[in-house]
């Protein structure tokens, strides 16, 4: 069994490492969401329905399911500047053709083409971080990472929607092909490394198992909070097909209204994002972490539900707030469990079956919302995935249970622990 923290460190935080990839985030998330709402806002203007769009965000989503297991043991096996740096020329060039693409079927196996190397990124720069910094130090780490996929998720649709209307869906393309290089310039001037020879064989310190006996499946809390995460994403997934039509055809949404909607929830990760990083080090007990994401999810999927019932597009906003706000500090909590529990030389493979778990959870709500909104109204869907997401929540309480249960009782045992002896996370101030 894994130890409650095998969370291993450096001796000190190299917060240059941390500002490099932060930045390197926040511009290629940037490029990603400025690329999905250019091919929307197309897909909107050609007269397309909810089946279109949720076709585009399955072929933008589908890779990162499937390649996660092949890309998870790339991100522990071979060296990131390598990964940082090919994934981001690659992705480059995907995106430079995809400004030129006019076929629909080529669209589409461009943008998949692009979720791949999304695939490749996403591990490496999740497994790098708890490298970079010391344990106490990690969820301000997080926090920072978190603020900049923000902002990134924030200004790619704003400056979409700038470049689309003044010079269509090619300008924008080309801005977020050039994004990606900003993961090539991380690749090259992050001294922290991991993977290929540094992955091999036991973990450097603290007695670690080695990454190739570690397994997923193994550690109740993170099946648990892996599984819970999933599902309620899976709930909730169908909303980012729906919102669209909800906000501007149900509530009667001016585009700028739209802007100002669909940016509240990314705003307010940011504060939840911060506000979890400043208390998250003090809770040296991972199972007081998984209950506190559960709650956190709760939060989410209840200010869906409000945001159902609401008159005006104008109340959706501060539900969507909370929402955010719940979102980010839960995000901050899972990147803190999984850095904890999971051995150093494993991680990239870790995050990579999370980050499948949760967009394969969200590919199923896509496709559900494309489907549903051919048979039913928006607002009873919005209503219909607060509901379900909240029902999720209730029916994981048992096994959030008995994975803390197992936990407490591994821990306790005279045979001890696993984990005896295993650096644990100092707690801040």
């Amino acid at each position: 069994m894994p130890s409650t923290s095998v969370l291993s460190a450096p001796p000190s935080s190299r917060w240059s490492d941390v500002g490099f990839a932060t930045v390197a985030r926040g511009v290629s998330t940037c490029g990603d969401f400025l690329a999905a709402t250019a091919l929307t806002l197309a897909l909107q203007s050609a007269g397309a329905g909810g089946l279109a769009v949720s076709a585009l965000l399955l072929a933008a989503t589908l890779p990162l399911v499937l390649l996660a297991p092949l890309t998870g043991r790339l991100a522990d096996r071979v060296d990131s500047r390598t990964l940082l740096v090919g994934a981001g020329f690659a992705q480059a060039a995907v995106c430079l053709s995809l400004a030129y693409a006019e076929h629909p079927v080529v669209i589409v196996t461009l943008v998949a083409l692009l979720a791949s190397g999304l695939a490749v990124t996403q591990p490496v720069l999740a497994a790098l971080l708890p490298a970079m910094v010391r344990a106490e130090d990690l969820p301000r780490a997080s926090a920072f990472n978190q603020t900049a996929a923000t902002i990134g998720m924030l200004g790619g649709p704003a400056l979409a929607g700038l470049l689309v209307g003044q010079f269509g869906t090619r300008v924008p393309l080309l801005v977020d092909a050039a994004s990606y290089l900003a993961l090539v310039v991380a690749g090259l001037v992050i001294r922290t490394r991991r993977g290929g020879s540094r992955s091999a064989g036991p973990a450097a310190s603290g007695g670690e198992r080695p990454a190739s006996a570690w397994r997923l499946r193994h550690d109740p809390v993170l099946v648990a909070m892996v599984a819970t995460m999933a599902a309620v994403v899976g709930a909730l997934g169908a909303l980012g097909v729906v919102e669209v039509f909800y906000l501007r055809e149900t509530l009667d949404a001016s585009a700028t209204m739209f802007g100002v909607v669909t940016a509240a929830w990314p705003l307010g990760i940011l504060p939840g994002a911060w506000l979890l990083a400043r208390f998250a080090a003090r809770f040296t007990d991972d199972t007081t972490l998984l209950w506190g994401g559960l709650v956190l999810l709760a939060v989410c999927c209840l200010m869906v539900l409000v945001g159902a019932v609401v008159p005006v597009a104008l109340l959706v906003v501060p539900c969507w707030l909370l929402g955010g706000l719940a979102n980010g500090g839960d995000s901050v909590l899972n990147n803190l469990l999984l850095a904890r529990r999971v051995p150093e030389a494993a991680r990239g493979r870790a995050f990579a079956v999370f980050g499948g778990a949760t967009q394969g959870a969200a590919m199923v709500g896509y496709l559900i919302g494309g489907l549903a909104m051919e048979v039913a109204a928006p607002r009873p869907l919005v209503a219909a995935c607060g509901v379900a997401g909240l029902l999720v929540v209730v029916v994981f309480v048992v096994p959030v249970a008995r994975a803390a249960r197992s936990d407490r009782l591994r821990r306790a045992a005279p045979d001890g622990a696993a984990g005896a002896g295993l650096p644990t996370p100092t707690p801040a101030g």
